[in-house]
């Protein structure tokens, strides 16, 4: 692999995620890329072959440095990160050191090391007060977590090292070892259960199909693209319409859907209203194009058969 002139040598931090399962996914089906797989623990992909898999915390900066001095990747795409809104709020030390400082310790090696840093940033940056939102738009987060993931991008955006931030939203998707569920596997679990869910029906968002997200993150690395680029789907949802829609699709009991307003959570971070995101930029100068929602269930649909 690494003979061709055309490979290009991709790290990827939280490999063990479902983003970063994709991401292995599409590198080795893709023989420009040479990929270096790294999270912490084990490898939970199902493919052994094929590319590199390192153990690695990245909060520990001796082992990242180690890891690309001696590997020296083109491109990092970072989709590690401590992404539980609630969790954050609740620890706000270990929010910081892992999606604000460890990203401070990646840029400057990637500033050293002359490699396109792309960082995975997310719509909680927003307030939520005027979505759908454009990559101009000015941010103000209400949460911790929000405020962390902005942090982050502030100090990309000063940096002297080649950037792309990939924000998103919602993401879901299915892979052999899930780590943690997401909105779209809860709620068909929840629904098959005959479990009845209280679901917000004043907050909105553009559900992201995973194998979306890691197409845009692989063409951007790529393509060498720079700059901010918002990634969604391309449906708008109320969050209680989002959950009739998989009970729609998987023919499930949707009385069992209680709608609530976010007031009657007892959540420790609030959330932004109204997000989406505006995909202009991306469908332009990156040529991303996602699935639709039910497109997307279908595709989950598939992969649930194969298991």
């Amino acid at each position: 692999m690494s003979s061709s002139p055309l490979t290009k040598k991709i790290l990827v931090t939280g490999s063990n995620g479902l983003l970063g399962q994709k991401l292995t996914d599409l590198a080795l089906a893709d023989e420009r890329i040479a990929l270096v797989a790294t999270s912490r623990g084990e490898n939970r992909h199902p493919a052994e072959d094929g590319y590199t898999y390192l153990d690695l915390d990245i909060v520990d900066g001796d082992q990242l440095r180690s890891i690309i001095t001696e590997q020296r990747p083109q491109a990092i795409i970072n989709t590690a990160a401590m992404t539980n809104v609630d969790a954050c709020e609740h620890d706000p030390e270990g929010c910081k050191k892992l999606n604000v400082e460890a990203v401070g310790t990646l840029i400057g090696l990637c500033e050293e090391f002359g490699i396109h840093l792309i960082h995975l940033s997310t719509d909680f940056i927003f307030d939520g007060k005027n979505g759908p939102y454009a990559e101009h738009d000015a941010p103000n987060p209400l949460s911790l977590y929000g405020q962390s993931k902005l942090d982050a991008e502030q100090l990309i955006q000063q940096s002297n090292c080649k950037w792309a931030i990939l924000r998103t939203i919602l993401v879901y998707g299915l892979v052999a070892d899930m780590s943690r569920s997401n909105i779209v596997l809860w709620a068909k679990g929840a629904l098959e259960k005959g479990q009845p869910l209280n679901v917000v029906n004043d907050q909105w968002r553009m559900p992201t199909l995973a194998e979306d997200l890691a197409d845009a993150c692989m063409l951007a690395a790529i393509t060498g693209a720079e700059g901010i680029f918002h990634i969604s789907g391309k449906d708008l949802f109320a969050i209680h319409e989002l959950v009739a829609a998989v009970a729609d699709f998987w023919q499930l009991d949707k009385s069992l859907i209680r709608q609530v307003s976010s007031t009657t959570l007892s959540q420790a971070a609030p959330r932004p209203a109204r997000t989406g995101f505006v995909l202009d930029k991306a469908r332009h100068v990156l040529g991303y194009n996602p699935h639709s929602f039910t497109e997307g269930l279908a595709l989950v649909d598939q992969q649930l058969r194969k298991k």
